[in-house]
């Protein structure tokens, strides 16, 4: 296809410069076209114009999303974890909880698996020339399940709840640092301006299905959301059995498209085997999160379909920079380098991950530097490194873990393939609950031990990962990690509004990495969905959340 530049100008004359750098990154060859449309989408513009945009440009358009849509009426039945706890938006952490909360409550905007955001409860956003202030349009006309329109009070109730240092929200991981309680201001009742503590390009995500807690309720609310499970969803709460399941019923009052089902069913399971069993002998029709080792028996078994989303889901082994054998960078890259990452992905992780280089730019992030080298085993060369940093006779150490996933075997698997280069590591792998403790420094065995391995669900951006476990002041720096070098690339990135600045500082950041290895990210693993065979439209999101608006059964 040819280029329609009288087109292009048309365009650029209403757009902004940094949407226009964009456009000329995608016209140049600069920015791929997938990459266009993820970080167009992030800039707040809209999924027809970036489509218009892409074919001027000479390129395909947006894909189509139509789809043969399945019959009405359906009962879809889910098998998830147990919710760890009461389910508040506010506090809520945990996979069970969230994706019951996610089937009433809904985000200003959805991060789906590709990463490209699409409008929800707003309709469009965009930032002001450095980064600072994000001002989102809300829809009109849409009515929470209680009765009252969603309007702008609602929203700068429900983030300032999130912001609030004194609500001890899960959400303050997201938005300590970016977004403080009262920097959420209503200009009219459909348009809301957050005004943020430092520029952050990638800002959007924050306050999308990305960031689980942000879901928009009424202002009005007081706690005990599981009296009410309000929200603006096209589910309503139809029965929540704590420990036992959930069930809803179809919104006929939702803001957009009906939803198919006419009721769903949520059973909780506390183990993985029994929902296996449960799928296998039909009394449910979905697993929402299947583990690829749990789920061996389903991957080639054409009963089920797999439902395989690329994801920057990780487990990241951290050593301590700071004392022990591994203060020497020489000796954290010899241990890297005793990793057959290849061989994790075809046979830990059974082809269903993607090769780590120890950074957290996973594959799919579009601001990774992919001409960065991929780290490789070298075991002559890690044996080199012993011995320049005094320790060629090797050493003892532990590396402590939790028993989740499979991050047992992952351990077994570097304990054996470190002693190629004689550090003996003894394993003591703990449940989750005496692995994290009290999660704060002194008080547990994640932030403590001298080496560990802990699991990282996946974000759309990976502002938190670059901030919480390896900045100097990083809440979750179990590495001990204190590098001025890294802390103002992360800053840097993390302002950054261009793609192409945030690519340049990505490939910084990942050089330095490698260079100084504080954690070790061996592999980014796919989140796995496994249905019943004529189960169609369910849309799961690596966040364990679980869009069943357009599900239905054959």
């Amino acid at each position: 296809m040819s280029k329609n530049y009288r087109i292009l100008d048309l365009i650029r004359r209403s757009r902004s410069p940094l949407e226009n750098h964009l456009i000329d990154g995608l016209v140049d060859g600069r920015v791929s076209r997938r990459d266009f449309i993820r970080h167009g989408s992030l800039l707040g513009l809209s999924l027809p114009l970036l489509g218009g945009i892409t074919t001027a440009a000479g390129l395909s358009g947006m894909p189509s999303l139509a789809r043969a849509q399945g019959a009405p009426g359906a009962t879809i039945r889910v098998g998830s974890s147990v919710p760890a706890a009461t389910i508040d938006p506010v506090t809520i952490a945990d996979a069970g909880g969230l994706v019951v909360m996610q089937q009433v409550a809904e985000f200003l905007c959805v991060d789906g698996p590709d990463l490209v955001l699409k409008p929800a409860l707003a309709e469009s956003w965009k930032p002001n020339d450095k980064g600072t202030v994000w001002t989102f349009k809300l829809r009109k006309g849409v009515k929470f399940h209680s009765g009252g329109e969603m309007k702008a009070d609602d929203v700068v109730a429900s983030i300032d709840r999130l912001a609030d240092p004194a609500n001890s929200s899960n959400a303050l991981s997201v938005f300590t640092g970016i977004l403080q309680k009262g920097a959420t201001k209503k200009v009219d009742d459909y348009t809301v301006e957050f005004h943020l503590d430092a520029a952050n390009g990638n800002f959007p995500y924050m306050v999308s299905s990305d960031n689980y807690n942000a879901v928009i309720i009424p202002a009005s609310y007081k706690g005990d959301y599981e009296k009410s499970f309000d929200g603006t969803g096209p589910f309503k709460i139809e029965k929540y059995t704590p420990k036992v399941g959930a069930s809803f019923v179809r919104n006929e009052d939702y803001w957009g498209e009906k939803a198919l089902p006419e009721r769903t069913e949520f059973t909780f399971f506390a183990d993985m085997q029994p929902q296996i069993l449960a799928l296998q002998g039909g009394q449910i029709d979905i697993i929402n999160q299947m583990p690829v080792l749990a789920g061996v028996a389903l991957l080639n078994d054409p009963s089920f379909e797999i439902i395989s989303l690329k994801s920057s889901a990780h487990q990241q082994l951290h050593m301590h920079c700071d004392e022990g054998p591994t203060k020497d960078a020489r000796v954290r890259r010899a241990i890297a380098l005793c990793l057959d990452r290849d061989k994790l992905a075809a046979g830990l992780m059974k082809g269903r991950s993607a090769l780590g280089n120890d950074s957290p730019f996973a594959a799919v992030y579009p601001s990774t530097d992919t001409s960065v080298p991929q780290r490789k085993q070298d075991i002559a060369q890690a044996k080199q490194l012993m011995e320049a940093a005094g320790v060629g006779q090797g050493f003892k150490m532990t590396l402590t873990t939790e028993r989740y996933l499979e991050i047992p075997e992952y351990a077994q698997l570097i304990q054996n393939w470190v002693k190629e280069i004689g550090i003996e590591l003894e394993l003591n792998i703990l449940d989750q609950g005496a692995y994290y403790g009290d999660a704060v420094f002194g008080k547990s065995n994640w932030l403590d031990s001298a080496m560990g391995i802990t699991d990282y669900g996946h974000r759309g951006v990976p502002n938190v990962y670059l901030a919480a476990p390896l900045k100097s002041d990083g809440t979750w720096n179990a590495a001990h990690f204190k590098n001025k070098d890294y802390d103002a690339l992360a800053t840097s990135y993390i302002a950054a509004l261009d793609l192409e600045a945030q690519k340049a500082d990505a490939g910084k950041i990942q050089k330095l990495l490698l260079e100084e290895t504080p954690v070790i990210f061996g592999y980014f693993y796919d989140y796995l969905t496994a249905t019943a065979k004529g189960v169609t439209g369910v849309q799961p999101t690596a966040m364990s959340q679980l869009f069943l608006e357009k599900a239905s059964k054959a």
